[in-house]
Formats: C-alpha cells, sequence, structure tokens
C-alpha cells in the first residue's frame, strides 16, 4: 500500500476509536465532577472555587511536508501542542490537542472549545459561591492559568511580580500550589 493510503487508514481507524471511546475515556464534566474537583483544589492546594489547573504542553513532531514554520515553535523544535486542564489527582478533565506549535497557549485557549465553553458558560460552571471563612461576595469558579493567559470571570492567573504586596506575594503562591496539579508528566486520562 501506500503512504497516503496508509496514512488515511490511520487516521479514519483513530477517528473511529475516538469517537466510540470518547464519552467513556473523557466525558463532559458534570456541575457535580465540577464541584468536586473544586473540593480536591481547597483540601490539597488551599486554593477555594478553583475547577482545574490549565497548560499546554509541547509534543514533538517530524516536519509535515509544505507545512512553513507553523510547526516551529518557541523552544526552536516543531511540535503541536496538547492544551490540557487537569484535576487534583493529576488527570485530564478536558483537552485541546494538535494546534501547531508556533501558537501561543492563550490563543489555543480562546479558540478551542474548552476556551468557548467556559467564556459562553456551556460547561456548566457552578454558580459563585461565598468562600469558607469569608462574609465577603460569592467568588466565582475558576481554572488557573500562568501569566500567558487573559484575566477573565473564570480564569485567574498570577499577579505581575514586580511590587507586590505581601497579599499578592500570598495568593500568587497559592495559585502557584493550585497550577502545580498541571504538570504533565504523571497525568492520566480520567
Amino acid at each position: 500500500m501506500g503512504t497516503s493510503t496508509i496514512a488515511g487508514v490511520v487516521r479514519a481507524t483513530c477517528a473511529a476509536i475516538w469517537l466510540t471511546l470518547k464519552a467513556s475515556v473523557l466525558p463532559h464534566p458534570t456541575r457535580q465532577q465540577l464541584l468536586d474537583i473544586a473540593q480536591g483544589f481547597l483540601e490539597r492546594a488551599q486554593f477555594p472555587n478553583c475547577i482545574g489547573a490549565l497548560d499546554g504542553k509541547h509534543i514533538r513532531v517530524k516536519k509535515p511536508p509544505n507545512s512553513g514554520s507553523q510547526y516551529y515553535n518557541y523552544k526552536q523544535f516543531l511540535s503541536v501542542v496538547l492544551l490540557a486542564l487537569a484535576d487534583t489527582n493529576y488527570r485530564f478533565i478536558i483537552v485541546d490537542i494538535g494546534s501547531y506549535g508556533s501558537t501561543a497557549d492563550a490563543r489555543i485557549f480562546r479558540a478551542s472549545r474548552m476556551g468557548r465553553w467556559l467564556q459562553s458558560n456551556q460547561l456548566d460552571v457552578p454558580q459563585p459561591a461565598i468562600l469558607s471563612g469569608s462574609t465577603g461576595p460569592p467568588a466565582p469558579y475558576v481554572v488557573v492559568g500562568d501569566e500567558g493567559f487573559a484575566l477573565s470571570n473564570n480564569l485567574m492567573r498570577p499577579f505581575p511580580r514586580p511590587g507586590l504586596d505581601a497579599k499578592r506575594r500570598m495568593f500568587n503562591y497559592r495559585l502557584s500550589r493550585a497550577r502545580r496539579f498541571k504538570e504533565f508528566p504523571g497525568m492520566a486520562l480520567l
């Protein structure tokens, strides 16, 4: 068989496997699952109302024909990006796979189903809740990301570093504790 025939068979087989298994391997999270995830972030990272840690990982690839520099990333190699939201058990909740390595994580997130679901409240994120030990107004449930992501109602990022007061340094420390669960080497599928 020719290379293009084999490539077509592999793509079709992978698509069929994904369509058959995606609901059981990586189901759309329910509100209750997001509340359980938030409880895990509160207990393990002392970060309340957090429903996931977000980050991208560059997966090295061979240069596809006629691809120009689309796959060439800032780390000086060719890649596709795995963007994932993870819980405190280092498990993927939602993934976006296959964006060009030259594309920034924040741009991939904005264009992904995951980002659109979060911004349009199609992810069934729980309603804002008053933080434990607080008398303040209800706080939204959020995902946490690094400085590369844009701050929004449901996405928290650290304060910029220069000139932080003690409260902001503590916030960045707590957010960093929550973000550590997105580290990919130990992650597994749900």
